[in-house]
C-alpha cells in the first residue's frame, strides 16, 4: 500500500507533464481514497472501465484518456456526471496522462509499440517531439509490414502503399497523429504509422511515394498505461491489472 500523494509524485517525476502543452489536465483528475493498494490501468476512463475497476476492487485507475478536455463547458451532467459519480461513490482515484504517456522514451505508447514490433528508434520529430523515427537494420515491404501490424495489434490496418519502395526508415506516432504525416516525410520516412487517417493523407501518400498505415487509435495506445502500471506495482509493491476494453476506433 502507498499514499496517493506519493504515487502521483512519482508519476509526475517519471512522465514530466509540465513539459507538454496538452489538451487537458495531466495527473490526478478525480481524488479518491488516500491510500492505494490496487491499480487498474486502461486506455480510456469510460464507464465500462470504471465499472470493471470497481469489480476489481481498485483504489486507483491509470489511463491515457481522462475525463476532462479543452473545450468542455465544465458542467457535471449526463455521461460525465455518471462517470465522476461512480468514481467518487467508490473512492477511486483517477490518474490520467495524455501526451506525456505518448512521449516517454521507455514507458510511453510509442516506445512500447516500437518494442513490440522490434523497431529501432534513432530520433524524434513533430510537434513537441511526439513522433518517433528509426532506420531499421533490414528493409521490409508495405505488405509484410501490414501483416506484422495485424498480427501484433489484432487489427487490420488501413494501408496507403505509396510508391512501393523498400521500407527501411519508419516513423510512427500513436493515436490521432495523422497530421504528423508531413513532418514524417520531412524526417526522411519511407512509411508513417499512426492510429487514424483523414482525407489529406491519401493524396500526400500518392504524391510523395511515402506509405501511410492507419492502425487504430485505441490499438496503438494500449501499451503506455500498463507499462507505467507495472512499474508502479514494482516500485510500491502494489497489485496491478490492465483491462483492455475493445474499441473499433
Amino acid at each position: 500500500m502507498a499514499a496517493r500523494t506519493e504515487i502521483e509524485g512519482c508519476l509526475n517525476q517519471w512522465l514530466q507533464p509540465e513539459r507538454f502543452k496538452d489538451y487537458g489536465p495531466n495527473g490526478l483528475q478525480v481524488e479518491g481514497r488516500a491510500e492505494i493498494r490496487r491499480v487498474v490501468s486502461g486506455v480510456t476512463a469510460s464507464l465500462a472501465l470504471i465499472d470493471a475497476a470497481i469489480d476489481a476492487q481498485a483504489d486507483a485507475i491509470l489511463v491515457h484518456h481522462g475525463l476532462f478536455w479543452r473545450g468542455q463547458d465544465g458542467r457535471l451532467t449526463g455521461w460525465l456526471k455518471t462517470r465522476v459519480e461512480r468514481l467518487l461513490g467508490h473512492g477511486i482515484n483517477l490518474l490520467a496522462y495524455h501526451l506525456p504517456l505518448d512521449a516517454h522514451p521507455e514507458l510511453g505508447n510509442n516506445a512500447r509499440w516500437a518494442a513490440r514490433l522490434g523497431w529501432r528508434t534513432d530520433g524524434r520529430f513533430g510537434e513537441q517531439d511526439l513522433g518517433f523515427v528509426g532506420t531499421q537494420d533490414q528493409a521490409t515491404t508495405v505488405e509484410r509490414l501490414a501483416i506484422d501490424l495485424q498480427a501484433s495489434l489484432d487489427r487490420v490496418p488501413t494501408v496507403l502503399p505509396g510508391d512501393g519502395r523498400p521500407l527501411r526508415r519508419l516513423a510512427w506516432c500513436s493515436g490521432g497523429a495523422q497530421g504528423y504525416f508531413e513532418a514524417a516525410i520531412a524526417a526522411g520516412a519511407d512509411a508513417f504509422l499512426t492510429g487514424e487517417i483523414s482525407e489529406p493523407q491519401a493524396h500526400l501518400s500518392r504524391e510523395t511515394g511515402v506509405a501511410f498505415l492507419a492502425c487504430g487509435h485505441h490499438a496503438t495506445e494500449r501499451y503506455g498505461a500498463p507499462a507505467v502500471g507495472e512499474r508502479l506495482a514494482t516500485q510500491f509493491g502494489l497489485e496491478h491489472q490492465f483491462i483492455d476494453l475493445p474499441n473499433p476506433a
